[in-house]
């Protein structure tokens, strides 16, 4: 069956809150029956809730029982195969419930998160994932995402190649020719001429000079405490956001920002690949999970950001 006029949607670890909240997603979004297809298993689902649409579901075997909140190898390797699926099948766009790591890792997968996997399933000719946060026009990037502080390894080069992917992505998907981006500095208050860091010196002017030669609009490192109280009050106040992507560092340097701003308007985007992927800006929350108390509105807004 072609599906390359659908959205894929899978409902993450079978132990959280990802089947909850994309049941009560459909039900409100209401969308017609043709634009889904839902990866995931009957079972599941059924002990979660009940959609009101009869969309199309692609089973994923699970043979295991469903214990909400707790961890276990086989909602992993459902986690992973789910995944796989909704890359296989080459959807319009994928949009994905949250899954566990530690589950991932049980069931041998050993991946840092779904944007690595579903990377290793669509990329081809040297391409690369990235994480990109968005709230609406306020848009996050992250150089490095899920690593520990003390292992972050920036270069000029990486730099480089990621902010050229997201020049591609403003132009080939948003037809934004000339985006306007702003660099956080990687020490605070952007290093103090060396005083507090040498990372700007060395690595991100360096890059930002060669991107400019290129033609890329980007801020030399920036405070970033001075660039997100700007683009939060913006943000807050319905003002037109001062730049059309800021580039954080490292994970928490971008989230903490976008998160407390939006809240569960935030929805984590991969882009750099052929098929966009969305997710909400949270994780399987599987201390509420089978209480069907979970908020659906960080996967509404994962699924409207590629309708």
């Amino acid at each position: 069956m072609n599906y390359q006029d659908k959205i894929a949607i899978t409902t993450g670890d079978p132990n959280g809150i990802g089947a909850e909240i994309t049941i009560k997603a459909l039900n409100k979004l209401n969308l017609p029956q043709e634009k889904i297809v839902i990866i995931s298993n009957r079972k599941i689902l059924d002990i979660y809730g009940k959609l009101t649409i009869p969309y199309e579901v692609i089973e994923i075997p699970y043979n295991a029982e469903v214990i909400p909140g707790k961890v276990i190898a086989e909602s992993g390797e459902f986690s992973f195969c789910s995944l796989k699926k909704a890359c296989n099948i080459k959807p319009y766009a994928i949009v994905t419930a949250p899954v566990a790591k530690n589950a991932l890792h049980l069931a041998g997968h050993i991946f840092n998160g779904q944007t690595e996997v579903i990377q290793h399933f669509l990329a081809h000719d040297n391409q690369k994932a990235e994480m990109l946060f968005v709230a609406n026009d306020f848009r996050v990037l992250l150089l490095t995402r899920h690593c520990a502080l003390k292992d972050i390894k920036l270069t000029e080069n990486i730099v480089i190649d990621k902010i050229k992917n997201l020049k591609r992505f403003f132009k080939n998907k948003l037809n934004i020719e000339s985006p306007k981006f702003a660099l956080c500095g990687f020490n605070p208050h952007a290093g103090e001429d060396g005083i507090l860091g040498r990372e700007e010196i060395d690595i991100l002017i360096p890059a930002v000079k060669k991107l400019k030669n290129e033609g890329i609009n980007i801020t030399m490192p920036l405070p970033a405490d001075t660039l997100f109280v700007n683009a939060a009050s913006a943000y807050l106040s319905n003002s037109k956001i001062p730049y059309d992507c800021y580039i954080a560092n490292y994970h928490d340097q971008g989230l903490i920002p976008i998160k407390t701003t939006a809240g569960s308007a935030t929805v984590n985007m991969t882009i750099g690949l052929d098929i966009i992927r969305t997710s909400p800006g949270h994780g399987t929350a599987f201390d509420i999970a089978g209480k069907n108390i979970a908020d659906e509105a960080g996967m509404i807004a994962a699924i409207k950001a590629v309708l």
